[in-house]
């Protein structure tokens, strides 16, 4: 099964695709992970990806479609996918659903996790991160017991260039922009259901396990 999490940054779905994709032994692709890594890595996608997230700008289709089908070509057909950020516009979609045709596979279904633009800046401004280890926080939900130092090991903490106030706001701009078209491609497609991500994570997991568990109409013909 093939599973995408459409949402706007900070809608909770890397939270989801986490416990999701390890309950179900599927492969948690995250864009924004493969990004990160590569810019880390100082690969050459990495390096080109760089100049864009740190303006808050999406990453050109080309370069994320690329490291994205690399990711998914090695699993082979028998192979889960859970797809956390990805695609972002039709143009991905549609380049998605090219990949897995050639592997013999489809999507199965989309989650779009519904949230309000507010809730998305409190969400997203509010995590830290230790420069030292890694450890992150939120100054709502998970806030460090002394202001800006780590519990873990006493360093500062400090925040993405791309999860600041304004940069966060120009891209949740960026993504309404972009990935408007992409809600009505899957409903067309008959694939997507919506989540209320502003509800507690246990209902939002609980109401994507009930979606999964249920079969499709092919599965029930597939037992006739």
């Amino acid at each position: 099964m093939n599973v995408v999490f459409l949402g706007p940054p900070g809608a909770g779905k890397g939270t989801q695709a986490e416990t999701i994709s390890k309950k179900r032994n599927m492969e948690h692709v995250s864009t924004g992970d493969l990004l990160r890594e590569a810019v880390q890595g100082g690969t050459a996608t990495g390096m080109k990806a760089k100049k864009y997230m740190e303006k808050g700008l999406l990453v050109p289709d080309e370069l994320v479609v690329d490291i994205v089908a690399d990711r998914m070509s090695k699993g082979g057909h028998d192979s889960s996918f859970l797809l956390d950020g990805f695609p972002r516009n039709l143009a991905q979609a549609k380049a998605l659903d090219q990949t897995l045709k050639g592997l013999g596979n489809k999507v199965d279904v989309v989650f779009y996790f519904a949230i309000s633009e507010d809730m998305a800046v409190k969400r997203l401004t509010g995590r830290w991160l230790c420069s030292s280890c890694g450890a992150n926080y939120h100054e709502l939900y998970m806030p460090p017991e002394k202001a800006g130092i780590c519990d873990k090991c006493g360093k500062p903490l400090g925040q993405r260039p791309d999860d600041k106030v304004e940069t966060v706001k120009k891209r949740l701009k960026v993504y309404r922009e972009q990935t408007a078209g992409l809600i009505d491609y899957y409903e067309r497609k008959g694939v997507l259901k919506t989540i209320d991500a502003e509800q507690r994570a246990e209902l939002i997991h609980e109401s994507i396990c009930k979606t999964l568990d249920t079969p499709s109409k092919e599965e029930i013909y597939d037992r006739v």
